[in-house]
């Protein structure tokens, strides 16, 4: 660390600085920019103060800052990434974590919380993260306030000196400092797995914080401009990555036969009320163990979708599920990472969440209807199995079921909806005219399975011609996965 440097940034300098960064803020929005500033460093290093003159000048409309130093039950419950992802902003905004994901992996790896192993799956986790995010637009500064343990003593005894800021210093702060050597080492190993040539550490050693500061904008400002001439000059494409992901055979489509695949009425029910019994104890077994699940249904149009789900949903406690339809994004949400309004849904530990159409959207409706660019769905199939990879790290039990019927069961489902009265919303000219595009979808399909067929998050094809028997094969195949997680 620079000990006792002079001021290399005067007041004016410095708010000269603030004035150039909030007039950044209209070159942001005008390239539909989305912006990440996460500050890191030891305790006491000034992480907050640096924050506080950072955003001065700037208007508060356009950006939001959020203090990570805490992590609440809600957040405990969910995926370690889900509470960056939520915050995460829309394009021409900018987003500030007052402490981040080093600072909790750190804490929770050295406190005994977390092992190696899982403290390594994190560091991967973060790497593939920040990835994914800057492939799809986002710009992520990434700064580290450096001390020394003399510094941070002096500072956390000079803030115990006083009742009125006794309250900042916390245990976990004297525990850093006891633990100064301890804590340095895995802040710059994690520097080191994570730093990328997208997604840098800007280092800052420096015991001025006005000097530190100065370098904050100036670091700030300057990756705007560089992220804004490098979109100018390169666009969006970026490379697709080799899916390291061990992969389940997948069966195409047309090889899915229907004979014999279905079941008497009678037989029906009995079996029905019986699953249902099994899942709905099941489901209170779950909730005791904290063990949380995510059913993904994708299928044909007038597969029957809607009341696999409801057969499934009604032996549930209403208390601990969710179904989630999923339409055409909102304006927010087509204004974020396309995979933002599903971390939003993800369900708390002890709970199920259903998606009736999901994620996978990606690489077929956005593919097919031109919503996103070839690089973007290419890169989406291995996005996805991280997503996936990192719930099923986390202990959840991923479920995807795709609902098969042939082209001419389709059409049948189609025609009585249209021509029964009490039917006719269901039916629309978009599904008329996705039907035109069978084959296309098809092939789109298949190759979907194939690149996302993972061993911890594998396809289920359910065949509904008949809609009672894919019913049945939906609870057995759930309530089959539940008995597996619960027995580990």
């Amino acid at each position: 660390m620079r000990k006792h440097e002079n001021d290399r940034y005067t007041k004016e300098k410095r708010n000269q600085l603030r004035e150039n960064l909030a007039a950044k803020q209209q070159l942001i929005k005008e390239n539909n920019l989305p912006v990440i500033v996460m500050i890191e460093g030891f305790s006491s290093a000034g992480k907050g103060s640096a924050l506080s003159s950072t955003i001065r000048f700037m208007d508060p409309r356009f950006f939001k800052a959020y203090n990570m130093d805490k992590v609440t039950e809600d957040e405990w419950r969910r995926p370690f990434l889900y509470r960056y992802a939520v915050k995460m902003p829309v394009k021409g905004q900018v987003t500030f974590y007052d402490g981040g994901y080093m600072d909790e992996l750190t804490k929770d790896y050295l406190s005994g919380l977390i092992d190696k192993k899982e403290y390594e799956k994190r560091i991967t986790s973060i790497r593939d993260y920040e990835r994914s995010m800057t492939d799809n637009g986002y710009l992520i500064i990434k700064i580290f306030i450096d001390i020394d343990k003399k510094t941070q003593q002096k500072r956390l005894k000079d803030l115990q000196s006083s009742k009125n800021t006794a309250w900042r210093v916390t245990d976990e702060d004297l525990w850093q400092n006891d633990a100064y050597e301890e804590f340095a080492r895995e802040f710059e190993y994690i520097r080191k797995e994570t730093g990328t040539v997208a997604c840098p550490w800007h280092l800052l050693s420096d015991d001025n914080k006005k000097n530190i500061e100065g370098d904050i904008l100036t670091i700030i400002t300057d990756s705007i401009d560089n992220a804004i001439a490098a979109r100018a000059r390169y666009g969006n494409v970026h490379p697709i990555i080799k899916n390291p992901f061990p992969m389940e055979k997948a069966t195409p489509l047309c090889e899915i036969t229907f004979e014999g695949k279905e079941i008497p009425k009678e037989e029906y029910d009995k079996e029905l009320k019986n699953l249902q019994k099994k899942l709905s104890k099941l489901h209170y077994k779950l909730y005791r163990k904290k063990i949380p699940v995510v059913i993904a249904y994708e299928g044909w149009d007038a597969a029957g979708k809607g009341g696999n789900i409801k057969r499934v949903a009604s032996a549930l406690d209403a208390r601990g599920y969710e179904v989630f339809p999923i339409a055409s994004p909102t304006s927010e949400e087509k204004n974020r990472h396309f995979l933002w309004r599903f971390y939003n849904r993800l369900p708390l530990s002890g709970h199920i969440a259903i998606f009736d159409r999901t994620w996978y959207g990606r690489v077929m409706v956005e593919r097919l209807e031109g919503f996103c660019s070839e690089n973007d769905w290419q890169r989406a199939y291995n996005e996805i199995n991280e997503f996936e990879r990192d719930l099923a790290d986390a202990g959840t039990v991923v479920i995807k079921f795709w609902i098969q019927i042939d082209k001419d069961t389709q059409l049948a489902r189609f025609t009585e909806r249209q021509n029964t009265p009490e039917k006719q919303w269901k039916i629309t000219d978009e599904d008329w005219r996705n039907r035109e595009k069978w084959d296309q979808y098809e092939v789109a399909i298949n190759e979907m399975i194939e690149k996302t067929n993972t061993k911890f998050a594998p396809w289920h094809i359910i065949e509904s011609n008949d809609k009672k028997y894919a019913r049945i094969k939906a609870l057995k195949i759930i309530i089959g996965e539940l008995e597996k997680a619960l027995e580990k």
